[in-house]
């Protein structure tokens, strides 16, 4: 599962109630992907709020499944929840800021060509503000050629199980761009928060039938061809 939000802008002279900056009105979607395969991707849960609430707030309210891997980017580091999502038993793979104090534990092996370059045990931190589990912290190397960090509360996965996870983050970004492009949301037709809101979750909607006929149908066309041939 899949989180991430996305700012959707709007006229601060018709929406004053979503002001967040001096000039700025807007929503943010804050939301939880299902990710099945590459193929298969589908919105299961949405929170709509004012432009100005932070990702990490959200957290909590779309993290309720144990059953689960939830994936998600820098935005939601918080080392406090850290602990409680691993005490709960909830699982996660998230990316660590590049100024992160890390303490480690024990370095593991990795396997020759990988695209991982190292795999750690560590705690998160500083000496004053640090996490009381050990986390998992892998550098890997992305398709650019950047180095990134990952930390993650599992240890049963390989480290190239556990960076291709991390890979698929980038479905949530594709929906994004879908459903600004594809079902009209970057034009709204309501000025009232409830309006808006009715829009946004209509446009889900629509996005899910597309997946339903998709599966019904057992076709390998794409969500936009099928959107083109409706």
């Amino acid at each position: 599962k899949i989180i991430d939000s996305s700012t959707l802008p709007l006229n601060l002279t018709n929406h004053k109630w979503a002001k967040f900056r001096k000039t700025k009105a807007g929503v943010k979607l804050h939301l939880r992907l299902i990710f099945m395969n590459k193929d298969t991707v589908y919105p299961e849960k949405a929170v709509i709020t004012t432009a100005k609430e932070h990702d990490r707030n959200q957290l909590e309210v779309l993290v309720d499944d144990k059953e689960a891997m939830y994936v998600f980017d820098r935005g939601y580091v918080d080392y406090e929840r850290f602990d409680r999502m691993t005490d709960e038993g909830y699982f996660f793979v998230s990316r660590l800021k590049k100024n992160a104090i890390t303490r480690e534990v024990e370095s593991f092996s990795i396997p020759k060509d990988s695209t991982v370059l190292s795999d750690k045990m560590v705690y998160i931190g500083s000496t004053q503000n640090r996490t009381e589990n050990v986390f998992r912290l892998l550098e890997v190397v992305d398709t650019k050629g950047n180095i990134l960090r990952l930390i993650t509360n599992r240890f049963d996965l390989n480290s190239e199980e556990i960076s291709e996870i991390y890979r698929q983050r980038w479905a949530i970004e594709l929906f994004f761009k879908w459903l600004k492009q594809h079902v009209e949301i970057k034009h709204f037709y309501g000025m009232s928060e409830t309006a808006i809101q009715n829009q946004i979750f209509l446009a889900l909607i629509a996005y899910c039938l597309h997946v339903l006929i998709q599966l019904e149908m057992r076709s390998k066309k794409s969500l936009l061809r099928i959107s083109r041939w409706l």
